[in-house]
C-alpha cells in the first residue's frame, strides 16, 4: 500500500481512539485491502474490531444480511447494497462504532453503460447516541484494477475520518 493510505489509516485510527470507537469493514471489490490497510498500522488492535470479504452475492446475503431483493433489483454495485452491507456490519459486530464497506467494479472487465469499470459504491454506518446513521456514496475511479482498488481504500478511509470529525 502507499504512504498516503498508511497516513489515512493512521489518522482514522487516531480519531477512533479519540472517540473511543471501533472500526469494522466489509469489502467486495477491495478484497481485504481496506482491513489490511487498517491492520498494517501498529496498535490497530485498539481501534480495529473485524472485517469481512464478501465478494460473492451469496456471501453478502449470508454474512451481512443483504437482501436477495436488493441484489436482484439494483445489483451488487449499488447504493442499496452498500447501505445494507454497512448496516449488516454493525449488526454482526456489536462493539463496532464505524462500518466502512466497498462494492464495485475494479475491472478490467465487468462494466456496463450504466455501471462502468471503476464505479465503486461505499457504505458508511455509525453508531451514535441518537441511533445508527447510514450514508452511501459512489465514485468512479480511473486506472487499472490496482489503481481502482487503492483509490477505493483511500477514499473510504478519508471519508471515515470526515464522518468522525463531524461527531
Amino acid at each position: 500500500m502507499s504512504t498516503q493510505i498508511d497516513q489515512l489509516a493512521t489518522e482514522l485510527g487516531e480519531l477512533l481512539l479519540k472517540h473511543k470507537g471501533l472500526l469494522a469493514t466489509a469489502e467486495s471489490c477491495t478484497g481485504g485491502l481496506l482491513s489490511g490497510a487498517a491492520t498494517a498500522i501498529a496498535g490497530s488492535s485498539a481501534w480495529f474490531d473485524q472485517g469481512w470479504v464478501t465478494y460473492s452475492n451469496a456471501a453478502k446475503q449470508a454474512q451481512l444480511g443483504v437482501t436477495p431483493q436488493a441484489l436482484l433489483q439494483f445489483g451488487a454495485v449499488s447504493e442499496e447494497v452498500a447501505r445494507q452491507m454497512a448496516v449488516g456490519v454493525l449488526n454482526m459486530a456489536p462493539r463496532a462504532t464505524l462500518a466502512l464497506t466497498t462494492t464495485g467494479i475494479a475491472g478490467p472487465g465487468g462494466g456496463s453503460p450504466g455501471k462502468p469499470v471503476g464505479l465503486v459504491w461505499f457504505g458508511f454506518a455509525q453508531r451514535r447516541p441518537s441511533g445508527v446513521v447510514v450514508h452511501a456514496i459512489s465514485k468512479i475511479f480511473e486506472g487499472d484494477r490496482k489503481a481502482v482498488r487503492e483509490a477505493s481504500v483511500a477514499f473510504s478511509l478519508a471519508t471515515g475520518q470526515m464522518l468522525l470529525k463531524e461527531t
